[in-house]
Protein backbone atom coordinates (compact mmCIF):
# COMPACT_ATOMS: atom_id res chain seq x y z
CA UNK A 1 0.00 0.00 0.00
CA UNK A 2 1.01 3.62 -0.40
CA UNK A 3 2.12 5.79 2.52
CA UNK A 4 2.09 9.55 3.02
CA UNK A 5 5.41 9.73 4.85
CA UNK A 6 7.37 6.65 3.76
CA UNK A 7 8.62 4.66 0.79
CA UNK A 8 9.32 0.96 1.24
CA UNK A 9 11.52 -1.42 -0.75
CA UNK A 10 12.50 -5.00 0.02
CA UNK A 11 15.33 -7.01 -1.50
CA UNK A 12 17.52 -9.91 -0.40
CA UNK A 13 16.18 -10.02 3.12
CA UNK A 14 16.61 -6.29 3.76
CA UNK A 15 13.81 -3.71 3.92
CA UNK A 16 14.62 -0.10 3.11
CA UNK A 17 12.19 2.31 4.78
CA UNK A 18 12.64 5.93 3.66
CA UNK A 19 11.10 9.09 5.03
CA UNK A 20 9.70 10.63 1.84
CA UNK A 21 8.66 14.25 2.47
CA UNK A 22 11.94 16.06 1.70
CA UNK A 23 10.28 19.37 0.75
CA UNK A 24 8.91 19.55 4.30
CA UNK A 25 12.20 18.34 5.82
CA UNK A 26 10.43 15.07 6.62
CA UNK A 27 8.60 16.65 9.52
CA UNK A 28 6.37 14.33 11.51
CA UNK A 29 2.77 15.09 10.52
CA UNK A 30 -0.08 13.09 12.15
CA UNK A 31 0.04 10.38 9.45
CA UNK A 32 3.66 9.69 10.38
CA UNK A 33 2.73 8.46 13.86
CA UNK A 34 0.42 5.77 12.54
CA UNK A 35 2.40 4.84 9.42
CA UNK A 36 5.74 4.16 11.12
CA UNK A 37 4.41 1.52 13.53
CA UNK A 38 2.32 0.07 10.71
CA UNK A 39 5.31 -0.30 8.39
CA UNK A 40 7.71 -1.66 10.99
CA UNK A 41 5.09 -3.79 12.72
CA UNK A 42 4.07 -5.45 9.46
CA UNK A 43 7.69 -6.19 8.52
CA UNK A 44 8.34 -7.65 11.96
CA UNK A 45 5.19 -9.76 12.06
CA UNK A 46 5.65 -11.04 8.51
CA UNK A 47 9.15 -12.29 9.31
CA UNK A 48 10.28 -12.15 5.70
CA UNK A 49 13.10 -9.59 6.13
CA UNK A 50 16.08 -9.88 8.43
CA UNK A 51 17.20 -6.26 8.75
CA UNK A 52 15.72 -2.82 8.16
CA UNK A 53 17.52 0.28 6.92
CA UNK A 54 15.72 3.44 8.03
CA UNK A 55 16.85 6.41 5.96
CA UNK A 56 15.53 9.70 4.66
CA UNK A 57 15.48 11.97 1.63
CA UNK A 58 16.47 15.55 0.95
CA UNK A 59 18.74 17.90 2.87
CA UNK A 60 17.72 16.80 6.36
CA UNK A 61 16.88 13.46 7.95
CA UNK A 62 13.92 14.97 9.81
CA UNK A 63 12.95 18.28 11.37
CA UNK A 64 10.93 16.45 14.02
CA UNK A 65 7.33 17.12 15.00
CA UNK A 66 5.47 19.17 12.41
CA UNK A 67 4.52 22.63 13.66
CA UNK A 68 0.87 21.99 12.81
CA UNK A 69 0.75 19.61 15.74
CA UNK A 70 1.59 22.45 18.11
CA UNK A 71 -0.44 25.21 16.48
CA UNK A 72 -3.81 23.41 16.34
CA UNK A 73 -6.15 22.55 13.51
CA UNK A 74 -6.69 19.21 11.88
CA UNK A 75 -3.23 17.93 12.74
CA UNK A 76 -3.75 18.70 16.42
CA UNK A 77 -7.14 16.96 16.37
CA UNK A 78 -5.56 13.87 14.86
CA UNK A 79 -2.70 13.63 17.34
CA UNK A 80 -4.54 14.96 20.41
CA UNK A 81 -8.18 13.85 20.17
CA UNK A 82 -8.45 14.29 23.93
CA UNK A 83 -8.52 18.03 23.37
CA UNK A 84 -12.21 17.69 22.42
CA UNK A 85 -12.92 16.75 26.05
CA UNK A 86 -13.82 19.84 28.06
CA UNK A 87 -13.31 18.76 31.69
CA UNK A 88 -9.67 19.33 32.62
CA UNK A 89 -8.95 16.07 34.45
CA UNK A 90 -10.40 13.92 31.71
CA UNK A 91 -8.65 16.01 29.08
CA UNK A 92 -5.25 15.55 30.74
CA UNK A 93 -5.88 11.82 31.21
CA UNK A 94 -6.66 11.51 27.49
CA UNK A 95 -3.53 13.50 26.63
CA UNK A 96 -1.43 11.04 28.64
CA UNK A 97 -2.63 8.22 26.42
CA UNK A 98 -1.85 10.26 23.33
CA UNK A 99 1.72 10.76 24.54
CA UNK A 100 1.98 7.02 25.19
CA UNK A 101 0.75 6.46 21.61
CA UNK A 102 3.50 8.68 20.24
CA UNK A 103 6.09 6.88 22.36
CA UNK A 104 4.93 3.52 21.06
CA UNK A 105 5.38 4.73 17.49
CA UNK A 106 9.14 4.73 18.19
CA UNK A 107 9.25 1.81 20.63
CA UNK A 108 8.15 -0.37 17.70
CA UNK A 109 11.74 -0.07 16.41
CA UNK A 110 13.00 -1.77 19.57
CA UNK A 111 10.20 -4.32 19.56
CA UNK A 112 10.78 -5.38 15.95
CA UNK A 113 12.18 -8.88 15.63
CA UNK A 114 14.94 -7.73 13.30
CA UNK A 115 17.62 -5.02 13.74
CA UNK A 116 16.84 -1.49 12.54
CA UNK A 117 19.77 0.57 11.21
CA UNK A 118 19.23 4.34 10.99
CA UNK A 119 21.09 6.25 8.26
CA UNK A 120 21.10 9.98 9.08
CA UNK A 121 21.98 12.95 6.91
CA UNK A 122 21.68 16.65 7.73
CA UNK A 123 19.51 17.61 10.67
CA UNK A 124 18.17 15.02 13.09
CA UNK A 125 16.04 17.31 15.19
CA UNK A 126 13.57 16.96 18.07
CA UNK A 127 11.37 13.94 17.50
CA UNK A 128 13.91 12.54 15.04
CA UNK A 129 16.35 12.09 17.94
CA UNK A 130 13.62 10.23 19.82
CA UNK A 131 13.23 7.98 16.79
CA UNK A 132 16.86 7.13 16.03
CA UNK A 133 17.71 6.41 19.67
CA UNK A 134 15.18 3.56 19.45
CA UNK A 135 17.06 2.04 16.49
CA UNK A 136 19.67 -0.67 16.96
CA UNK A 137 22.50 1.24 15.27
CA UNK A 138 22.98 4.73 13.89
CA UNK A 139 25.16 5.95 11.01
CA UNK A 140 25.65 9.52 9.83
CA UNK A 141 27.03 11.71 7.07
CA UNK A 142 29.68 14.36 7.72
CA UNK A 143 27.03 17.11 7.63
CA UNK A 144 24.67 15.40 10.10
CA UNK A 145 23.84 16.91 13.45
CA UNK A 146 21.59 16.03 16.37
CA UNK A 147 19.50 18.51 18.33
CA UNK A 148 17.17 18.02 21.30
CA UNK A 149 14.97 20.78 19.95
CA UNK A 150 12.19 20.55 22.54
CA UNK A 151 14.02 22.73 25.06
CA UNK A 152 14.29 25.46 22.40
CA UNK A 153 10.51 25.67 22.11
CA UNK A 154 9.79 25.60 25.82
CA UNK A 155 8.97 21.95 26.49
CA UNK A 156 10.54 18.78 27.87
CA UNK A 157 11.29 16.02 25.38
CA UNK A 158 8.76 13.27 26.06
CA UNK A 159 8.89 10.61 23.34
CA UNK A 160 12.06 8.71 24.24
CA UNK A 161 15.18 10.87 23.93
CA UNK A 162 15.63 11.49 27.65
CA UNK A 163 15.04 7.82 28.41
CA UNK A 164 17.22 6.21 25.71
CA UNK A 165 20.01 8.70 25.03
CA UNK A 166 21.57 8.33 28.52
CA UNK A 167 21.87 4.60 27.76
CA UNK A 168 23.91 5.43 24.64
CA UNK A 169 26.22 8.33 25.56
CA UNK A 170 27.55 9.83 28.82
CA UNK A 171 24.86 11.35 31.02
CA UNK A 172 26.69 14.65 31.38
CA UNK A 173 26.72 15.05 27.61
CA UNK A 174 23.01 14.27 27.46
CA UNK A 175 22.26 16.85 30.13
CA UNK A 176 24.19 19.57 28.32
CA UNK A 177 22.45 18.83 25.02
CA UNK A 178 19.02 18.60 26.68
CA UNK A 179 19.42 21.76 28.78
CA UNK A 180 20.91 23.94 26.02
CA UNK A 181 19.37 22.65 22.80
CA UNK A 182 22.77 22.86 21.15
CA UNK A 183 23.62 20.83 18.09
CA UNK A 184 25.87 17.78 18.31
CA UNK A 185 27.75 17.38 15.01
CA UNK A 186 28.36 13.97 13.52
CA UNK A 187 32.02 13.76 14.51
CA UNK A 188 31.18 14.49 18.13
CA UNK A 189 28.37 11.94 17.98
CA UNK A 190 30.95 9.41 16.74
CA UNK A 191 33.35 10.22 19.59
CA UNK A 192 30.63 9.69 22.18
CA UNK A 193 29.33 6.51 20.54
CA UNK A 194 25.93 7.77 19.40
CA UNK A 195 26.75 6.77 15.83
CA UNK A 196 28.75 3.76 14.67
CA UNK A 197 30.35 5.39 11.64
CA UNK A 198 30.47 8.70 9.77
CA UNK A 199 30.41 8.70 5.96
CA UNK A 200 31.43 11.39 3.48
CA UNK A 201 28.01 11.73 1.88
CA UNK A 202 24.51 10.29 1.66
CA UNK A 203 25.22 7.86 -1.17
CA UNK A 204 28.28 6.33 0.48
CA UNK A 205 26.39 6.08 3.75
CA UNK A 206 23.49 4.17 2.19
CA UNK A 207 25.91 1.87 0.41
CA UNK A 208 27.80 1.20 3.62
CA UNK A 209 24.71 0.69 5.77
CA UNK A 210 23.16 -1.66 3.22
CA UNK A 211 26.36 -3.71 3.30
CA UNK A 212 26.03 -4.02 7.08
CA UNK A 213 22.35 -4.91 6.75
CA UNK A 214 23.21 -7.57 4.15
CA UNK A 215 25.79 -9.07 6.49
CA UNK A 216 23.20 -9.23 9.27
CA UNK A 217 20.70 -10.78 6.84
CA UNK A 218 23.19 -13.57 6.08
CA UNK A 219 23.12 -14.78 9.70
CA UNK A 220 20.54 -16.99 11.38
CA UNK A 221 17.50 -14.72 11.83
CA UNK A 222 16.49 -16.59 14.97
CA UNK A 223 19.94 -16.08 16.48
CA UNK A 224 19.87 -12.38 15.54
CA UNK A 225 16.40 -12.04 17.05
CA UNK A 226 17.57 -13.66 20.28
CA UNK A 227 20.65 -11.43 20.36
CA UNK A 228 18.55 -8.28 19.99
CA UNK A 229 16.11 -9.41 22.69
CA UNK A 230 18.94 -10.21 25.07
CA UNK A 231 20.80 -6.93 24.54
CA UNK A 232 17.63 -4.92 25.15
CA UNK A 233 16.79 -6.92 28.28
CA UNK A 234 20.34 -6.53 29.61
CA UNK A 235 20.22 -2.76 29.12
CA UNK A 236 17.42 -2.45 31.66
CA UNK A 237 18.29 -5.25 34.13
CA UNK A 238 21.10 -6.49 36.32
CA UNK A 239 23.75 -8.89 35.08
CA UNK A 240 22.31 -11.65 37.27
CA UNK A 241 18.78 -11.13 35.95
CA UNK A 242 20.07 -10.97 32.39
CA UNK A 243 21.99 -14.23 32.74
CA UNK A 244 18.83 -15.92 33.97
CA UNK A 245 16.91 -14.41 31.05
CA UNK A 246 19.26 -15.76 28.39
CA UNK A 247 19.27 -19.16 30.11
CA UNK A 248 15.47 -19.24 29.87
CA UNK A 249 15.56 -17.93 26.28
CA UNK A 250 18.00 -20.61 25.17
CA UNK A 251 15.96 -23.31 26.86
CA UNK A 252 12.99 -22.44 24.67
CA UNK A 253 14.42 -20.90 21.50
CA UNK A 254 17.76 -22.57 20.84
CA UNK A 255 17.39 -25.42 18.39
CA UNK A 256 20.28 -27.15 16.59
CA UNK A 257 19.02 -26.67 13.03
CA UNK A 258 20.69 -23.36 12.22
CA UNK A 259 23.95 -24.38 13.89
CA UNK A 260 23.97 -27.65 11.94
CA UNK A 261 23.38 -25.71 8.71
CA UNK A 262 26.29 -23.38 9.55
CA UNK A 263 28.71 -26.27 10.06
CA UNK A 264 27.46 -28.10 6.96
CA UNK A 265 27.88 -24.99 4.82
CA UNK A 266 31.44 -24.51 6.03
CA UNK A 267 32.29 -28.11 5.30
CA UNK A 268 30.79 -27.81 1.81
CA UNK A 269 32.38 -24.44 1.02
CA UNK A 270 29.10 -22.56 0.58
CA UNK A 271 27.08 -19.87 2.31
CA UNK A 272 24.55 -21.15 4.86
CA UNK A 273 20.85 -20.92 3.98
CA UNK A 274 18.54 -20.19 6.90
CA UNK A 275 14.76 -20.16 7.03
CA UNK A 276 13.08 -16.79 7.63
CA UNK A 277 11.62 -16.16 11.07
CA UNK A 278 8.19 -16.67 9.57
CA UNK A 279 4.97 -14.82 10.17
CA UNK A 280 3.36 -14.43 13.55
CA UNK A 281 -0.34 -13.90 14.10
CA UNK A 282 -1.64 -11.44 16.67
CA UNK A 283 -4.99 -12.10 18.24
CA UNK A 284 -7.38 -14.92 17.38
Amino acid sequence: MGYTCFDLEEADGVAHVRLSRPDAYNSMVPAFWSELPEVIGELSDAGRVRAVVLSSTGKHFSAGMDLAVFTGGAADDAVNPGESIKETGRQRAALRYNVLHLQQSFSILEQARMPVLAAIQGGCIGGAVDMVTAADCRYATQDAFFCIQEINIGMTADVGTLQRLPKLIPEGVVRELAYTGRRMPAEQALVHGLVNQVFDDHDSMLEGVHEIAAEIASKSPLAVHGTKETILYTRDHTVEDSLKYIAAWQTGMFQPGDMAETFAARAEGREPAFDDLGAIRRGL
